[in-house]
């Protein structure tokens, strides 16, 4: 039994009345890292907060390593070298990498005065020895989403936790990124650390876990090894059904060009990218993280300015852009970050699907209640969002559903062509279905969509054709039909 890092029995938590959690339970062990899956509201999240000490439980038995524990505090958890790694980012930006990492715990000199030679030292070791290609340094501003998320990262494996939850904490980072933090957690495991390792990327889970327990409507379904079972099994253990995916047979893309880029160049960001999409076709855009996919999606909303080139809608050139205008010339954007970009989350669900409407739901600048309820309704039906009323904060839903509002915010205002950015991020298996079957559905009406992913496996899947970005240019231009995983990554690097 002295393996065994922590064990959990028949957790239960309630809100209002409403059980949120019923039977959470798991069994971690020494230098093994454990897949916790489950959908979007199986109970993931209510389970590890009350591992962390953020929620009390109602009921149940918590055991770190053969003790009981009941933990009001995330400091008992900490106490206990119990850390936890979040898709919710929260560095300080105005300090620096190794400020960060050692925020709280920095060498020091005589009478308190941090040592910085020392410090930013020892970041760098540690930073090098993980191998993420990140300087001591550099200033938090001046990361990507990717280096923040590596950084976070960093700062939990300094503190050698025994027990270390990292929640998809590969939403943020490409497959290189993916593969030197898969590196990092071997190690971590080597030296007898146990992972309780969360992930909507079930290729992930089969690539580093050994061990797997799946959540399903707030309890306990099974466990086991991960050698024992094939995707085809855990996904219908997550979702309770059987799924039926998308099928792009009889699949018809016409002649028309619904949208094109010529030369479209933005300094040291990305240089002369000519492309076009047709009507019905899905186009995916594919390269590692800094090649400049995303900004490339940004100047085309309209959010960041271009240098040179130009832009057709319909045959249609579109000049000094600004989102207002794209949203008016029937362009939409799923921006990759439902919470900083994509949604207000205070407001409600039905304020969030009408934000980008409100224009053509006013009548002299009265907004039109009536009409913003019937478009609500319509939107709701269409994407299958599970909610109780319309009136509640969006961010009361769980993740594949708010994603779900974004999504119905940018249809709602009829476009021909979508921006779709990482538009499956965060999401569990059953909803990713439901945004692939949504994209097919709104290009065979003759529309068009870019689709950028990190996911190889997501972009074949979803794509027609594909663009690979590297270094800002066009390096690539395949059928996704013709061309396999390995080929995308070798184009991209």
């Amino acid at each position: 039994m002295s393996d065994i890092l922590l064990e959990a029995k028949n957790v239960q938590k309630s809100f209002n009345g409403v059980p949120a959690l019923h039977n959470g339970q798991i069994l971690l062990k020494k230098g093994s890292v454990h897949a916790l899956c489950g959908g979007n509201g199986a109970g993931k999240s209510t389970f590890l907060n009350i591992l962390m000490g953020l929620l009390k439980k109602d009921a149940g038995e918590i055991l770190v390593k053969g003790n009981s524990v009941d933990f009001t505090s995330p400091i008992d958890a900490i106490n206990h070298k119990i850390a936890i790694i979040t898709q919710e980012l929260s560095p300080i930006p105005g300090m620096t990498v190794a400020e960060n990492i050692f925020l709280g715990n920095e060498p020091r000199l005589i009478k308190g005065i941090i040592d910085y030679k020392k410090l930013f030292t020892q970041t760098q070791h540690l930073l090098d020895t993980l191998g993420f290609e990140i300087q001591a340094k550099n200033k938090m501003s001046e990361l990507s989403l990717a280096q923040t998320q590596l950084v976070e990262i960093a700062k939990v494996f300094n503190k050698k936790n025994d027990i270390i939850i990292m929640d998809e904490p590969t939403s943020s980072i490409g497959e290189k990124e993916t593969e030197t933090l898969f590196a990092a957690i071997r190690s971590v495991t080597q030296h007898g650390a146990g992972i309780i390792y969360v992930s909507h990327r079930l290729s992930e889970i089969f690539t580093i876990a050994d061990t797997y327990t799946v959540f399903r409507n707030g309890g306990y379904i099974e466990s086991g090894q991960i050698e024992h079972i094939d995707r085809a099994h855990l996904v219908q253990s997550i979702v309770g059904r059987e799924l039926t995916e998308t099928s792009k047979e009889n699949k018809v893309i016409k002649d028309e060009v619904i949208f094109k880029s010529d030369k479209l160049s933005r300094h040291s960001v990305f240089s002369d990218i000519s492309l076009e999409v047709k009507s019905g076709e899905i186009l995916g855009i594919y390269g590692l993280v800094g090649s400049g996919r995303s900004e490339f999606l940004d100047a085309v909303y309209g959010i960041t300015n271009c240098d040179s080139g130009d832009i057709y809608l319909k045959g249609q050139r579109l000049l000094n852009r600004t989102p207002i205008k794209s949203i008016q010339s029937g362009i939409s954007y799923i921006t990759e970050d439902r919470k900083d970009t994509g949604l207000v989350l205070d407001a409600s669900i039905q304020d969030n699907i009408a934000y980008s409407s409100l224009g053509r739901l006013s009548y002299y600048s009265i907004i039109d209640l009536k009409k913003i309820k019937l478009m609500v309704n319509e939107m709701v039906n269409l994407l299958k969002i599970k909610i109780t009323h319309s009136s509640l904060a969006v961010k009361s839903l769980s993740g594949g559903n708010q994603q779900k509002v974004v999504i119905a915010r940018c249809v709602s205002t009829d476009p021909v062509f979508l921006l779709c950015d990482e538009p499956t991020r965060g999401i569990d298996e059953g909803a990713k279905q439901e945004v692939y079957h949504f994209l097919e559905t709104f290009v065979s009406k003759g529309n068009a969509a870019i689709v950028v992913s990190s996911e190889a496996p997501e972009i074949l899947k979803i794509s027609d054709r594909i663009i690979i970005f590297k270094n800002g240019k066009v390096v690539g231009n395949v059928l996704a039909n013709k061309v396999n995983q390995e080929e995308l990554l070798h184009l991209a690097s």
